[in-house]
């Protein structure tokens, strides 16, 4: 009986190393089976008062695709 189990938590263990290795590799977040709730447009909530550089970064890129997207309809 304790070979079985033994047996059953060094497979458990290691298919949890090589999912853990395929996920550092390949850097992808982690979403639902239906896409994770960034497809139903939920963003995180920041409580910050000073956005940090990374998301200010972001907020000028959508900013300036915003403006792109009414420049080409204005024409």
């Amino acid at each position: 009986m304790t070979t079985v189990f033994l047996i059953t938590f060094g497979i458990m263990l290691f298919v949890i190393t090589i999912m853990a290795v395929g996920y550092i590799f390949q850097r992808k977040t982690i979403t639902g089976s239906c896409g994770g709730m960034s497809t139903l447009g939920i963003k995180k909530v920041c409580d910050c008062d000073e956005p940090c550089e990374k998301r200010k970064e972001k907020m000028r890129k959508e900013a300036s695709k915003n403006q792109l997207e009414i420049d080409i309809k204005q024409n």
